[in-house]
């Protein structure tokens, strides 16, 4: 398997590799897999980590494409190479960009490829606005096709991504395997819900509205916190919960809440082992994302939580949710802050969302449907080429 990611990190994709490789070994699969030198070891029985060589100077690597994550996925090549050279393999299987070099080296070891899409690389560029987009758009687009040309089974993580492969004409080889294992990992907790309350100064009967995730711009913290000052006026007690960003970023976001007099709370970065309770304490969860059309990570363990969520009207949200499993809103300050105060005044809406979000979990994104979407990607690379 390789991974050109920090492995493990607490974020959206190591997430769904930690979870497609835990899958694997619990249906009997040995996995090798080649990733970079940043991230940190995880026990998994039948799981061997192989890390490629570090470059001077680099301790992290961002979200989204850049110059650092190119030259580092060229150390990954060379290891996955020599690793190749040394083992023996029933399948590559390769996660983002990696797909680029997996087929060729799935070729030279006379075994089928898997390619796990986690995100349409060419709109990486325009989400992350990558200065050499215009550039780069073109080439990637075309490295995407050929990827998909190329490998014998397909894994797609949202039904945006589902349809895309569909259209281009790689459909009959590809499965749809929503994340729905979330960001959990199988550590044990150290906090509980009174605890998260109690550390980060909110009162025991406070609503609270948590929201969990990166702040990349995409995430909407600027729209998030600007419906919060806006909430302030008419809910003053309320606070708004957040657990992630970077220091810096937390830093910068703190600064930006301040100065709208924003109810936020920064908890910065935490363990995933953490974020249950997170979700425990608070009252209602929100996702106000405002591009891109992956399903967020958080929403699979928001549907099983038993809180209500409100989240933007688009399709990287509606692609899962509707009406009746959350309360989805504009895009717009005016209509989260709306969203959010109605669910505040309305207990009992809020109730009969979060239950038919709970019996949408069970029903459609159990692990066991996890499971068994694993064993028919991994039929599909029986069949002949």
């Amino acid at each position: 398997m390789l991974a050109p990611e920090p492995f493990f990190e607490p974020r959206g994709t190591p997430f769904s590799e930690f979870h497609r490789i835990k899958a694997l070994v619990d249906l009997g699969h040995q996995v090798d897999l080649v990733t970079y030198p940043i991230g940190s070891d995880v026990e998994l029985p039948n799981l061997r980590i192989i890390r490629s060589a570090r470059l001077p100077f680099v301790r992290r690597v961002g979200i989204g494409p850049s110059v650092v994550k190119l030259l580092l996925d060229g150390l990954l090549l060379i290891t996955a190479l020599r690793t190749a050279r040394r083992g023996s393999y029933d399948v590559v299987h390769s996660h983002e960009e990696a797909g680029f070099f997996g087929p060729w080296i799935a070729r030279r070891l006379g075994v089928p490829h898997l390619y796990d899409m986690h995100s349409s690389l060419p709109q990486q560029l325009s989400n992350f606005r990558y200065a050499f987009g215009r550039w780069c758009f073109p080439v990637f687009e075309r490295l995407e096709r050929k990827t998909l040309a190329n490998s014998r089974a397909v894994i797609t993580i949202c039904q945006a991504l589902q349809d895309q492969v569909i259209a281009l004409g790689a459909g009959e080889k590809a499965v749809l395997i929503e994340n729905v294992m979330g960001g959990h990992t199988d550590e044990a907790p150290t906090l509980d819900a009174a605890g998260v309350r109690a550390r980060w100064g909110l009162g025991t009967d406070q609503p609270v509205i948590l929201y969990t995730g990166t702040f990349e711009p995409y995430q909407g913290l600027e729209l998030l916190t600007d419906a919060a000052a806006r909430l302030k006026r008419t809910h003053p007690t309320t606070a708004v919960l957040v657990a992630g960003g970077e220091p810096a970023q937390v830093a910068a976001a703190a600064a930006r809440a301040h100065e709208l007099d924003a109810p936020i709370v920064f908890a910065g970065q935490q363990p995933a082992r953490e974020i249950p309770a997170f979700i425990e304490a608070a009252d209602i969860l929100v996702s106000p994302r405002i591009a891109g059309t992956n399903t967020p990570l958080k929403i699979y363990s928001y549907l099983q939580s038993g809180k209500p969520i409100v989240a933007t009207d688009l399709r990287t949200h509606t692609q899962v949710l509707d009406q009746t499993t959350a309360l989805l809103v504009r895009p717009e300050a005016d209509a989260l802050a709306a969203g959010l105060a109605t669910l505040l005044e309305d207990p009992a809406l809020g109730r009969r969302i979060a239950a038919a979000a709970a019996e949408l979990s069970r029903t459609r994104y159990s692990r066991e449907a996890f499971l068994e979407k694993t064993l028919q990607a991994y039929a599909l690379l029986a069949l002949p080429s």
